[in-house]
């Protein structure tokens, strides 16, 4: 799969915080994020929240007259948390299909600072990659080393053998959204190693 940037408009889905606490350099990252993607004419998918770095950054996306597209669950919904900058708002009834439905509709994917929600996002569009189930271009944006531990967690569990070494090439680690987009530019698929590791079984007393 190949990604040319001069003739295909794409349809980023982006995981970030809700948190409207943390650093001004995160929302900075997400506003530049919007600019770029609404100066490349992509479309944005995102948590269609109201509040942290997802509004932020839709708001750039919406001001820079790109599309932007929201999933809601209803409960996150019900509770007045629904922005009113989406050009599409989804309302979804569950959790589970709200992430499978941006999943679905998305070309690529980034990952913007977050916290465990963000986290569970990524980590399932890795995993299903991995397993095969999509082939898409996936990226971690690490504003201020923010994701430093969690790709120290990633090399221990190359290096104990819980995961194939091969599976970086899943995910790319970049440090500003130029390089994100730079890359979906350019995406190129790569062939994955098997995911099972082929080693003899352990033997023992019963």
């Amino acid at each position: 799969m190949t990604i040319d940037k001069l003739t295909i408009f794409m349809k980023i889905c982006v995981f970030c915080s809700s948190s409207n606490a943390v650093d001004d350099a995160y929302f900075e990252t997400a506003e530049t994020l919007g600019n770029i993607l609404a100066q490349n004419r992509h479309t944005l998918i995102y948590g269609g929240a109201n509040v942290g770095l997802m509004e932020h950054l839709a708001k750039a996306v919406n001001k820079g007259k790109a599309k932007v597209i929201g999933f809601i669950p209803q409960k996150i919904h019900d509770k007045t948390l629904a922005s009113d900058i989406p050009d599409e708002l989804f309302i979804t009834q569950t959790m589970d299909q709200r992430k499978r439905e941006m999943r679905d509709m998305a070309d690529a994917f980034i990952a913007l600072p977050g916290g465990f929600g963000t986290l569970e996002e990524i980590l399932e569009v890795i995993t299903l990659k991995q397993l095969d189930y999509h082939q898409k271009p996936i990226v971690f944006i690490n504003t201020n080393n923010f994701y430093e531990h969690l790709i120290l967690q990633f090399e221990k569990s190359y290096t104990e053998m819980f995961a194939n070494p091969g599976y970086r090439k899943l995910y790319k680690i970049v440090n500003t959204p130029e390089e994100a987009i730079e890359y979906f530019s350019s995406y190129q698929l790569e062939e994955m190693e098997h995911k099972w590791y082929n080693v003899p079984q352990k033997t023992g007393k019963v």
